[in-house]
């Protein structure tokens, strides 16, 4: 017999089956007026293992997922763990050549949907992409077949972990596509295994863990699902974002953690809300998916105290390569606000130059990662892989540096550095410094096209209520960074925008925001 499996950790498949049997009539899942016990879950994720095996489906099948909010979804997640599937999520805001995009770059054969709002666009994928076979709604469709109906039809079973490798492919999840199209990133069921186990080790989460999930539950909020399930706690689910549906929620349930990335806390600082709703059961705010400004972060703790938890990591290495912990949000050290909190000592974390070498300690490099989590490589880009795995490193693409407490700085990303008369310009920085004054919401800089310094330092602007844009404005603007920074750094133009794009996973999406001004232009807007 052989020994491959002696040494192997539980997968996230055994994680989810023992967390789920852990507990019987207590609440798992709260969503709208629906109230689901852990029995309920566990009996409808065990019917929907069913309905996916008498399809065909089993270890190694490609299932992609598009849906809102909805109970359906966790079900689903877990039955596809159970089934042994490589899943890959679709965002519910992607366009349908994105979509198109994916379903055939990661030969998914089956796709499972929400009917009452997917019907229309899932048709229209399965014209344009004949690999489809199954296609599976949550309720009736014109489309496919209904997949809780399917599923309906059998009596739910004990929950059965299947055998799998840990260096077998457990999902397929794409990244934003930074330069040219998104990329496949392969993880592996030892990617999913180490993520979670740092998750539990390193976190803070309450002893009555109730946690408000107000992203997509088919993307980062899914890496919840084993913490949760593994303390008891219950998920609240919001099926769409507003600033006030979040302050009810908080105060109905006196929710305890909740999962934010920084430009919904924006939104929330913004509201008149922030100032009177009762925030007082909340203990632990995760935030992440991209930097939040240290301005804006100050606000919030003055708000609602030391309840903010940084995670930072990347599609390639999930979520748990450096944390900020509550009590590290020390309002008497402000410098330390701007920091992504210190490398989780179960990742081996180095900042590298050009060459592959350790940087000098205080200096910038690139940051690289050696550990189980990262991915196993993109799907199908050998050139791509091999780049971003040089010198036996994951290459992130962020450059940071290290303070003399451990503490680590991301600096910006390598793609959005501007070079401006010979000069190089990281964004971040800049950033950092407009949204100090007192009428940005939010702000993002990139480089725009100039005929006498190749790039300009553009500063792409969301005022907060009550503040108009003006050249008076602008030059305010563009004076506050030239004493902070140099004149270099100084942004040349200022626009004021309505909203700042951001890609499925919530960061402010630069590509989209330099293509407008690059039109045209030879650059690429990568």
């Amino acid at each position: 017999m052989s020994d491959i499996h002696l040494h192997a950790p539980p997968t996230m498949a055994d994680l989810l089956v023992e967390g789920l049997n852990r507990y019987s009539d207590e609440p798992c899942l709260y969503l709208g007026d629906q109230v689901a016990t852990y029995r309920d879950v566990r009996n409808s994720t065990s019917q929907l293992v069913q309905a996916l095996k008498s399809k065909g489906l089993g270890k190694g099948s490609r299932v992609a997922v598009i849906s809102a909010n909805r109970p359906e979804v966790l079900s689903n997640i877990a039955a596809m763990q159970l089934t042994g599937c490589v899943g890959t999520p679709l965002h519910p805001l992607g366009s349908l050549d994105d979509h198109a995009f994916v379903i055939d770059n990661a030969e998914i054969e089956t796709l499972v949907f929400d009917a009452s709002l997917f019907d229309e666009h899932v048709g229209k994928l399965a014209a344009r992409c004949p690999r489809l076979k199954n296609l599976l709604g949550f309720g009736p469709t014109q489309t496919g077949e209904d997949y809780l109906a399917l599923a309906a039809t059998f009596e739910p079973q004990p929950l059965v972990a299947p055998e799998v490798n840990p260096d077998d492919i457990s999902s397929i999840g794409y990244t934003g596509g930074t330069t040219g199209n998104p990329k496949g990133v392969m993880s592996t069921y030892r990617s999913g295994n180490y993520m979670t186990m740092i998750q539990m080790s390193e976190w803070d989460f309450p002893d009555e863990l109730r946690m408000l999930l107000a992203t997509p539950l088919s993307h980062a909020a899914a890496a919840f699902f084993i913490p949760v399930l593994q303390r008891g706690g219950a998920f609240y689910v919001m099926q769409g974002f507003s600033p006030d549906d979040f302050f009810d929620m908080i105060e109905q349930h006196k929710i305890t953690a909740t999962m934010l990335v920084p430009v919904m806390l924006y939104y929330l600082l913004d509201s008149p809300r922030s100032a009177t709703a009762d925030m007082s059961s909340i203990e632990t705010i995760y935030y992440g998916a991209s930097p939040m400004n240290p301005v804006r972060l100050r606000e919030g703790i003055e708000k609602w105290g030391s309840v903010f938890y940084q995670f930072y990591g990347q599609s390639e290495a999930p979520m748990v390569l450096c944390n900020m912990k509550r009590e590290d949000h020390d309002l008497s050290k402000p410098e330390r606000l701007s920091s992504c909190g210190r490398p989780s000592p179960w990742v081996k974390l180095g900042l590298l130059d050009s060459d592959g070498n350790q940087v000098p300690h205080g200096e910038p490099g690139e940051i690289c990662v050696r550990a189980p989590l990262v991915m196993k490589g993109y799907l199908n880009l050998p050139e791509q892989t091999a780049e971003a795995f040089a010198g036996g490193w994951m290459h992130t693409g962020d450059v940071g540096r290290l303070d003399d407490d451990g503490f680590l700085y991301i600096v910006d990303r390598t793609k959005d550095m501007i070079v401006t008369g010979g000069f190089n310009v990281f964004p971040r920085e800049v950033e950092d410094v407009i949204a100090t004054h007192e009428a940005v919401g939010q702000v993002a800089v990139v480089g725009t096209p100039d005929d006498q310094w190749g790039e300009a330092v553009t500063a792409v602007i969301v005022l907060k209520p009550g503040f108009e844009g003006s050249d008076k404005l602008s030059a305010e603007i563009a004076a506050l960074v030239k004493e902070a920074k140099g004149s270099v750094q100084a942004p040349k133009q200022v626009d004021y925008v309505d909203a700042i794009p951001v890609t499925p996973v919530g960061k402010p999406d630069k590509k989209a925001l330099r293509a407008k001004y690059w039109e045209g232009h030879d650059r690429s807007v990568g």
